[in-house]
Order: C-alpha cells, then structure tokens, then sequence
C-alpha cells in the first residue's frame, strides 16, 4: 500500500478509502444470491507496516492487502491505534458515519470527539519491529484511527488516518478483506558536518563548517531549520544557504538570524522557500557557516537540523525530535621556548618571529601575527609562549601525518639575540601538538657567546705593541747599516 507520508493527502486518501467502500456497500444492486453481508460474528486484523519513503513512488496498490515491498523497514517507530467506539460498520449507517469522520480528516482524538464520537486506545503505543511491522490481531470490526506518536528522530511521520475493519475485497467486490494492510511510511532526513581549516594556521583566520541536510520526501513541508550553536572561542562572521543540485533560491526563501547571547546561528525556510524544498526533495540544503577562532583549545561543534514544524519543540534524541550531525574538532595550541645558554642558564633580550615555511623563515617573508604582533620578546625568565597556532597533525577534522595534505610545520627565526651572543645561524622547524600545549617548556634554544667565544686581537692591545716593536728594531738596523756604508765610502775614497 502506498499511502502518502504526510500532509492533507494522507487524510484525504484515507477519506476517499472509507467513502469509497461505503459507496460500494450502500449502491450495490441487488441481486437474487444471498448477499455477502458483513459477518457480525467475524474477527479481523490491522497490520502496520513501516518503511522508509523512497524517492519515487512504488507503484503499488494501497487498497488493503498485503503486498511485497522492497524498501528498507523502520523498527522502532511507535503507533497508537484507537477504535471509533460509535461506528457500527455492521449497520449501513455506521459506514455514513465512517464517511463523514473521513470527510473530517481528523488530526486528532479530540477532532473527532469533538465531532460527536469516542474513540478508545487499543493496547496504548506499540513499536514497530525489526521488520517495520506491528500486527493487531483479533480486532472486533470497526473504525480505527491510527496515530504515529513515536517517530524516529529526524524523521517526518505520518498523518493520523482512519482505517475500517473489514474493507472491500479489492480482488472481489461481493467479498469482505477482513485482515487489513497498510503501509505509512517515514521521510527520513539525515544531516552531515565537516570543517575546513586545513589552509588556516592562526587564531584569527576564518574556517569554514559545512552543514548538508536531506530535505524530506513528502509532499508538504510545513517547516524545516537549522542550528549550529557556536563554542565561545568562536565568533561568528557569515552563513551562506543554497541547494547542493543548484536550484536557485531566492533571498526571500530563508532567513539567517545570529543570537548573540546564545550563540546560536539559525537558518530557517520561508513559506517560499518550504514550497522550492518539497519540489526538490532528491536536493539537499547546504549551510556553510564561517567563523573565526579566538582561542586556543579543542572546539568541537555540532548542527542540527529540524526537518518539519512538529519537531521544533522536541528535544534532539526524543522522538520526531530533529538530527544532530555528528562532531567535528578544530583544533588549536601554543609552543612554550626557553632561552638558554650552554649551561641551562636563561637568557633575556631574545626576539623571535614564527613562520609558515622554512624558505620564509630564510628570507623573513610572511611573518604569522599572532595576537596582532609578529615579533615575540622572551621574559625575564628566559622563556616566551607562541600560542594560537592550528594543530601540526590535525586538519579537516581528522589526523594528519608528516607529508600528508594539509599537516603543517612551523619555523621559528630570531631576529635578535641577547646582548652578548650570536644570533641563531638557521631557522628550527617545530610543531603544534595537544602535548606541546600542556603546561611547560616545549623548545630550549640556546645561544653562544658572540664569536663562539673566540678572542680577537684588539686595536692598541698588546699584539700591535709587538708589531709596532718590531718595526723600530727594523728601522734602526738599517739606519746603522746606512751609517756604516756612507764610512765605507768615506774611506775608499
């Protein structure tokens, strides 16, 4: 049986179902045979059967018997079926009376008490099976009005709709089908989340959740939302909504509401926009929500989406409540460097810049602001904390490893040392891991006395005595040596 999931046309079929056998039960020409009148004495069944709604329409009868159906069964799903109490369906005038509670399309027990009937539980709300199936056997003949007041979470139930016990035999209109068949079937919606934050390496860059939710098969949709309620180390900057197929929506399909002081990002359909979803229920709505980190820490975050009016109200988890996606984890931490010397000794006056490549770091291009500075002072006890940088081996929600797309290294270059020392002869690559975000020193990094320690022969100092020295001794042997010619000559002549 193909009964529609939800909305008016569910109550008007089952209408037109009970109207339509009164009408047979009521014109049917009299013939010289003995009539096959409804057995008084006869009992009947009422077997539900639960399955998910497909995207296209089976195809099959929805006139009572029972049929091979091959979708996947819903277990879990709870009904309460009441019987008319003053609908004899024995009597011609019990089926006009079925005929005008059908007319009524009721949504409740109170419409049709209110319409001057009683009805009564029969057994209270039973579950669905493994096999979507709930059997009632033994059921005296009469109305029934059946509710789903359980439905799955996320899930668009059906509509109350009336059921009589026996209907006309649809393979033979002189008979009566004593054992009912019907088939109310669930719009399932689920809802998916992933982050972006691969490209991203400081607090302060925007990262973007992608939100997707099915839009429900049914033929009305009398509300559909979604919320994604922010971690305070998040701010909110943007929501983008369209259809993943490409169907067009207009500005005035969907509004998008920031609370500031619950933090919770809203998108919810218009009337307009219910009417673009239900045409286009093989689409999905895709939200993607950009934000901003503003604080070091694992920030897990969740959506959820509220496919119909009803589950508005219903806490996620309970029945006919809205989905919640599953978690994703961004994830952000901070390096602690000591500056020391050869012996362990802190060292202060040390200036630092932290970069995304090592070429960067080579050339001082690039610089990563963190806390709107690019340039980091140690303090007084030698150390300095770098914090707001992404995980090295975590992005897009999951692990990453060395190579891997989207796992980053950082570099760490000073700029200048402490007076007395030489500065840093190459960049030192570093990580960003939950441990080096635990408390304590992650990185030492030492410095050496300027020239390495090696002494230089200083201006005025005691080598360029020697040298000078030297010089005078040099001199005054060739002045001698001058003299002594000169008398040499002296004498030849």
């Amino acid at each position: 049986m193909n009964t529609p999931t939800n909305g008016r046309g569910s109550r008007v079929a089952a209408g037109l179902l009970v109207a339509g056998v009164a009408a047979l039960t009521l014109a049917a020409p009299a013939s010289a045979a003995t009539p096959n009148l409804v057995d008084p004495d006869a009992v009947g069944s009422l077997t539900i059967h639960k399955f998910e709604a497909p995207e296209t329409p089976t195809g099959l009868p929805n006139d009572g018997t029972e049929q091979n159906v091959a979708l996947d069964p819903l277990a879990g799903v709870g009904f309460t079926v009441y019987k008319v109490d003053t609908v004899d369906l024995t009597s011609n005038q019990g089926w006009v009376d079925a005929s005008d509670l059908a007319d009524l399309a009721p949504d409740s027990v109170a419409d049709i008490t209110a319409a001057g009937y009683t009805a009564s539980a029969i057994g209270g709300e039973t579950l669905t099976d493994a096999n979507g199936e709930i059997a009632l056997a033994n059921l005296d003949l009469g109305l029934y009005f059946v509710v789903e007041t359980s439905p799955l979470a996320g899930s668009t139930g059906v509509a109350p709709f009336l059921v009589t016990v026996p209907l006309t035999d649809p393979a033979d209109d002189d008979n009566w089908l004593y054992d009912v068949h019907v088939y109310p079937k669930n719009a399932l919606t689920e809802v998916t989340k992933t982050v972006e934050d691969s490209e991203d390496v400081k607090l302060g860059d925007e990262i973007d959740f992608t939100i997707t939710g099915d839009i429900p098969n049914v033929a009305v949709i009398d509300g559909y939302k979604i919320v994604d309620t922010l971690d305070t180390k998040l701010d909110y900057v943007s929501a983008a909504v369209t259809l993943v197929d490409g169907t067009p929506l207009a500005a005035t399909d969907y509004t998008v509401a920031y609370d500031a002081g619950t933090r919770a990002v809203t998108v919810e359909f218009t009337a307009s926009g219910l009417a673009v979803l239900a045409a286009n229920p093989a689409a999905q709505v895709q939200v993607v929500l950009t934000a901003v980190v503003n604080t070091v820490g694992e920030i897990a975050n969740t959506a959820v989406l509220y496919p119909n009016l009803s589950s508005y109200t219903v806490l996620p988890g309970e029945p006919g409540g809205p989905t919640v996606t599953p978690e994703v984890i961004t994830k952000w931490g901070d390096l602690t460097v000591e500056k020391t010397d050869k012996a362990g000794a802190p060292l202060t006056g040390a200036v630092f810049s932290v970069y995304p490549t090592q070429q960067d770091a080579v050339d001082g291009t690039n610089a990563i602001t963190l806390g709107g500075a690019t340039e980091f002072a140690v303090a007084a006890d030698g150390t300095v904390t770098l914090s707001g940088l992404r995980y090295s081996d975590w992005a897009d929600n999951a692990t990453v490893a060395p190579g891997e797309e989207g796992y980053q290294t950082y570099w760490l270059a000073e700029i200048v040392a402490p007076d007395g020392y030489e500065l840093l002869a190459a960049p030192i690559e570093f990580t960003i891991t939950a441990a080096t975000t635990a408390v304590g020193v992650d990185l030492e990094v030492v410095n050496v006395p300027s020239n390495a320690g090696f002494k230089l022969p200083l201006t005025g100092g005691a080598g360029t005595t020697l040298f000078l020295a030297g010089g005078v001794l040099l001199l005054a042997g060739a002045v001698l040596l001058a003299i002594r010619n000169r008398r040499k000559v002296s004498t030849e002549a």
